[in-house]
């Protein structure tokens, strides 16, 4: 993996989190603009994955196994669209709370990530 990119999500990601919490904390749902934020943060976990999948087909293998490398990625790209899609149905504050903890998550995984990865 790259640890750069790697890097790169996670910081992201807390970033969203505490602009989410920060909205939230003002009692306000979600807005345009923290959806670009998402985007931003989702377009980096893209390339994670795509990073992740060319490294596994160029024959470069996790220490801790590919299975659970493979699905570590997966969700952690699927983290942050999956709680702005829930934010979506929750237009209060609670909205805003769901996307913060899905970037929380989203940096927690990009620290097992790297565990797995052996780095």
């Amino acid at each position: 993996m790259l640890v750069a990119l790697t890097v790169a999500v996670a910081v992201t990601a807390l970033a969203l989190a505490a602009w989410c919490g920060f909205a939230a904390y003002r009692d306000q749902p979600t807005k345009d603009w923290h959806f670009i934020g998402m985007a931003v943060v989702s377009v980096l976990a893209l390339a994670q994955l795509v990073v992740g999948i060319v490294r596994l087909a160029g024959g470069d293998r996790p220490e801790q196994g590919m299975t659970i490398f493979i699905a570590y990625l997966i969700g952690a790209f699927a983290a942050v669209p999956a709680a702005g899609f829930l934010s979506l149905t929750e237009r209060t504050r609670w909205g805003s709370v769901t996307v913060a903890a899905g970037a929380v998550v989203l940096a927690v995984l990009e620290v097992r990530l790297y565990d797995i990865w052996g780095n």
